[in-house]
């Protein structure tokens, strides 16, 4: 045990005697704070809280055992150990105390073998893994006209433990410079931290290098905080977007239900959904580890290249094959997996963007806000002649459709990013990672004369209008057992999002999308007195109000599945 690695002052008043370890089950630990080159090959410091015994100390590093050191703050004072070197969680409370203490923790020596002595073990993965552009990072030709090769600001994103004793070298002969090349571009170890001692012992489970999913890896090298390239700022975008947390009401689902964490978890969890993929039920592994974001490693694959997406995307850019990922194809493991083998020349988005088998004839609930990709192919939706199955919009940019623009000919051969992500479309490989829609981008196709300027609005009226009469249905037609003050009548038995404010007498007198949720919906056997015209208007309402782009995705769906929705209202309400 060596390498003194945190010395962490701490005020504190009292003193408490003894020290424990945390329970052993506890959620899992994962990399909180980015490093330059990804994993930290020496224990790091992430945080410090206070107990009610105590204090807690959590730490990161690589895998092996751990001993925790306290000091007093006079300068001759002795290192005393808080417990053995046994600690293998990287976590422990403090219970005895001293006040202006000093910590330390001491660990494993950060020993790099190079990739070459995975390949002997992982030639499957290893195989893949060099064909992508982190092996060949420090020898790419623009980073070595830049002068990367010998800068010590580039070195530790792109060798293997620049700056440590068996990491990466770099010797000036004289202007002649010569380097440890087996450590050179980014490698096994700058993911998973030094495994040496995994080489030495590959069955010993203490020494296993780790596999870290969380973005905080990612983004050690991918930022600009961590880089002199400042339009790179990739970690600090996804950061803000709405895939860097699990929505908090799924997370309660999720830590409530296992099941949930299968059903919900394959798109609002990273952990979840990478289980699945990597042919792991979630709904058994993962129930201390399900609050993980949709991180970097969900949409890339860090081992592998794929032909058919740029930047080892997972799933290409772009497709017309309409899903519609359901809870029955979450059921089980295999369920997933057949349901996941059938849609892996999707677009990616698609994967999670898509309607879940949403169906009027559901009356628990409206829609999933997530049928972005199926309202952009027209496959979701009651048109007067059934069920709409593919009415694509423009934007779906597939040859034959062609846009006349101020440009000439324009596809939205990327789909998704071509809106969300225009500095990816137009150069792949660029970040753009908050995924927040570029409206400027509109201007390559429409110079603002158009009707799309009007859309929004029109579509705005008509949604109102929709929400009127409906609300007219339940006040002159909806059946008696309906007609309950505080239940909207033609709403979903959850209501679908609508806040609704009353005027005297509790009658519903206007509406806004979003906010606290007042009223209720029919019971279940309240729903089977619901006409089915009004079930269908409902449900093409709330696909326009959750899809989210207020027919942007596909403005001609829009209007005519709202179209569709007030004339079956309008049908309800004949003498």
């Amino acid at each position: 045990m060596k390498f003194l690695s945190i010395r962490l002052v701490v005020l504190w008043s009292a003193v408490w005697a003894g020290w424990v370890l945390p329970a052993a089950v506890q959620p899992v630990q994962h990399l909180t704070i980015t490093q330059p080159g990804g994993m930290p090959g020496l224990p790091l410091l992430e945080s410090i809280c206070k107990r009610t015994n105590g204090i807690q100390i959590n730490w990161t590093g690589p895998s092996g055992y751990y001993q925790v050191l306290q000091a007093s703050n006079r300068l001759t004072a002795p290192w005393i150990a808080l417990g053995p070197a046994t600690n293998l969680i990287c976590t422990a409370t403090i219970t005895k105390l001293y006040t202006n203490a000093f910590f330390r923790v001491s660990g494993p020596a950060p020993k790099y073998a190079g990739s070459q002595q995975c390949l002997a073990c992982h030639q499957a993965v290893c195989q893949y893994e060099t064909n992508t552009l982190h092996t060949s990072s420090f020898t790419d030709p623009a980073f070595k006209a830049l002068g990367g090769q010998t800068n010590a600001t580039c070195l530790p994103c792109h060798t293997v433990g620049y700056g440590l004793p068996t990491g990466f070298a770099l010797t000036n002969h004289a202007g002649y410079y010569s380097y440890t090349t087996n450590l050179a571009g980014v490698q096994c170890e700058n993911c998973h931290g030094p495994a040496a001692n995994h080489v030495a012992s590959e069955d010993d489970p203490s020494v296993r290098p780790r596999v870290e999913i969380a973005a905080t890896l990612c983004g050690g090298c991918h930022s600009a905080s961590h880089t002199t390239y400042t339009n790179a700022p990739t970690y600090e975008e996804w950061s803000t977007s709405g895939h860097a947390a699990v929505v908090p009401a799924v997370l309660a689902d999720m830590a409530a239900a296992t099941n949930d964490i299968r059903t919900c978890g394959a798109c609002h969890s990273g952990s979840a959904r990478l289980a699945l993929l990597n042919g792991q039920d979630p709904a058994f592994t993962l129930a201390n580890d399900y609050n993980v974001a949709v991180s970097c490693v969900v949409c890339h694959d860090p081992h592998e290249t794929n032909s058919t997406a740029p930047v080892q995307l997972r799933n290409p850019l772009s497709s017309t094959n309409a899903i519609h990922l359901a809870d029955a194809d979450l059921a089980s493991l295999a369920a997933f997996t057949n349901f996941y083998k059938t849609c892996t020349n999707v677009n990616l988005c698609a994967q999670c963007h898509n309607d879940r088998g949403a169906s009027y004839t559901n009356t628990d609930c409206a829609p999933h806000h997530s049928m972005q990709y199926n309202f952009l192919l027209g496959s979701v939706g009651e048109l007067p002649g059934g069920t709409a199955t593919f009415n694509p919009s423009s934007h779906v940019g597939q040859p034959g459709d062609a846009v006349e623009s101020i440009s000439g000919t324009f596809y939205l051969t990327n789909q998704c990013v071509s809106c969300h992500m225009p500095a990816e479309a137009a150069a792949p490989g660029a970040p753009v990672h908050t995924f927040t829609p570029a409206y400027t981008v509109c201007a390559n196709c429409h110079d603002g004369t158009e009707a799309q300027a009007f859309l929004t609005p029109d579509l705005s009226n008509q949604v109102s209008f929709l929400i009127f009469t409906l609300n007219r249905w339940a006040a002159l037609k909806a059946p008696a057992a309906l007609q309950t003050n505080g239940v909207v009548a033609w709403e979903y038995t959850t209501p679908g999002g609508l806040n609704w404010t009353t005027g005297p007498g509790g009658y519903v007198t206007g509406w806004t999308l979003g906010g606290p949720v007042t009223f209720t919906g029919p019971s279940a056997a309240g729903q089977a007195l619901v006409p089915t015209n009004i079930l269908k208007a409902r449900y093409n309402l709330y696909l326009v109000l959750n899809d989210g782009s207020f027919g942007v995705h596909n403005p001609i769906l829009a209007l005519n599945i709202l179209d569709a929705a007030q004339n079956w209202v309008y049908q309800e309400l004949e003498p």
